[in-house]
């Protein structure tokens, strides 16, 4: 599938025999629109419009394998379905065989169309659309826009359900609705494809006591009949999707509930070795006597985790860099558990800043110390 970004790479002797499939490994449905989001993630952080030439290949192949591949029956939405032997069950994030259930705890058939698959090629579209107008490109920046919009209008009709007053885990290969609970809906929010008017239900439903544990919140309701705090993604708390979540929060103005995802992950740290995240750790219900265990096999230190700090720290000050137009915008809260904050030797294109944030009156003021 031409333009597809792998899922995983190894070396080593059983790469070598291919006793394992990582030699590339393909099985992902996400990784391709998230590849666009890095991309402009990385060119509003550098202003380095050279990169957008350089990677401007594959960021086509990318948009191509998302119309083409992605969309497996042609319904507007992305589906994944394994078809190798040796292949994952399951392709975005939530990889596990049994990550993917229906309220009564069976399993899932495919072609699966998870909800932030659509959440995360409509944002891609959206920062696509931008890099493209940079790049010189209008037609194409308003072609992709005009696609998001239509995703945007599509998605929110066949993914919403008004009874449950929240977004589906899934269709499921018949095109009905997945009416599990889970923490994906979060990464809508974090994507912008939640209208204004639904973003406190989605909020609410994943601050509710069967989602959040005071440790983070949960991969899936404590309600649901699969729920195992001690399994990989059916209850156990995930540090990175914690900070997709908060920074989703924090766009849509939920600002005080994006400060408690970030100190009650802050805190299960303080109960790991070093202060490291792991991967994934068990919580349940926070008590004054309870403390989250980490998972076993659970990889420390691992990227997505050590990458949560910087999300939550993001997510507390507000920071959305725009280096190619030589711009910082900031829109901190800093909550009375964390009243001083400095943040030092922050680049954006060719400048390096430090900035004292501190809050002041109820209000969260800010000066630059160092820089332009």
């Amino acid at each position: 599938e031409p333009g597809k970004i792998l899922h995983e790479l190894r070396y080593g002797e059983l790469a070598h025999f291919k006793l394992v499939p990582h030699t590339p490994y393909y099985g992902t449905a996400d990784a391709t629109p998230l590849y666009l989001i890095t991309l402009h993630s990385a060119w509003r952080a550098t202003g380095d419009k050279g990169l957008l030439e350089r990677h401007l290949p594959t960021a086509e192949g990318c948009l191509a394998w998302i119309d083409k591949y992605g969309d497996r029956d042609g319904d507007g939405f992305q589906e994944y379905q394994t078809r190798s032997p040796v292949g994952y069950e399951n392709m975005a994030w939530k990889d596990s065989g049994d990550a993917v259930m229906y309220p009564d705890g069976s399993l899932v058939k495919g072609p699966k169309a998870l909800c932030e698959l659509q959440g995360y090629v409509y944002s891609a579209w959206v920062r696509m659309a931008e890099v493209f107008e940079a790049l010189g490109k209008p037609d194409r920046a308003k072609a992709l826009r005009a696609k998001a919009a239509a995703l945007f209008e599509r998605f929110n009709d066949a993914f919403w359900d008004e009874e449950l007053g929240f977004y589906v885990y899934a269709l499921d290969g018949n095109k009905k609705k997945v009416l599990t609970v889970a923490s994906n809906p979060g990464h809508c929010l974090w994507c912008g494809i939640v209208p204004r008017e639904r973003a406190k239900k989605v909020v609410d439903r994943l601050m509710a006591r069967d989602m959040w544990t005071g440790w983070g919140i949960r991969t899936l309701s404590a309600d649901h009949r699969a729920f195992n705090p001690y399994n990989y993604q059916t209850g156990s708390v995930w540090p990175h999707d914690n900070a997709i979540i908060a920074m989703g929060f924090k766009f849509y103005g939920f600002s005080a509930e994006a400060a408690r995802i970030a100190h009650d992950v802050s805190v299960a740290a303080s109960h790991f070795l070093l202060n490291q995240l792991p991967e994934l750790y068990t919580a349940a219900e926070r008590t004054e006597t309870n403390f989250p265990v980490q998972y076993l096999g659970a990889n420390v230190p691992q990227a997505w985790a050590a990458g949560s700090v910087f999300m939550l720290t993001q997510a507390l000050l507000g920071f959305l860099p725009d280096a190619p137009r030589g711009k910082l915008y900031v829109d901190p809260s800093l909550p009375a558990w964390l009243p001083d904050l400095t943040v030092r030797d922050l680049r954006i294109g060719g400048h390096k800043l430090d900035i004292r944030f501190w809050t002041e009156g109820g209000q969260t003021a800010f000066k630059v110390i160092k820089g332009d």
